[in-house]
């Protein structure tokens, strides 16, 4: 059997790393997608549900923020649960296994990467 998913998308927002009672690293996020295909001259965006766990997690927690591209793999995966009103409902997500930069950094990402390296001279000069 196989099950493998490659999306490339911008997150819809920051992704914030949580922890289980047992200390994992977890992260939800969801990312969009534009289809290549166009209806009425605009393209279609699809939203999916993405789910990161321990050294990943940190990963994309880390170097990743709202708007920016992201390249995901990893499997889906579903999830059956009852709503408040009892009726049953089903998720699909996707289960990140690897993630990869795409596209150019933000203006944000590049200024603090500015006081990073100035931060970290300073802190050479002085020892």
């Amino acid at each position: 059997m196989l099950n493998k998913v490659i999306l490339q998308g911008r997150l819809t927002a920051i992704p914030e790393l949580m922890h289980t009672k047992t200390d994992k690293a977890v992260v939800h996020f969801s990312i969009a997608v534009e289809d290549s295909r166009s209806v009425n001259d605009e393209r279609e965006v699809n939203f999916f549900n993405c789910e990161a766990w321990n050294k990943t997690a940190e990963f994309i927690c880390k170097y990743f923020e709202k708007g920016q591209q992201i390249i995901i793999d990893g499997r889906l995966k579903t999830s059956t649960f009852t709503d408040k009103d009892g009726n049953n409902r089903k998720n699909v997500y996707v289960v990140v296994e690897g993630v990869n930069f795409c596209g150019a950094k933000s203006s944000e990402a590049q200024e603090k990467d500015i006081e990073n390296t100035f931060a970290d001279a300073a802190t050479d000069s002085i020892e």
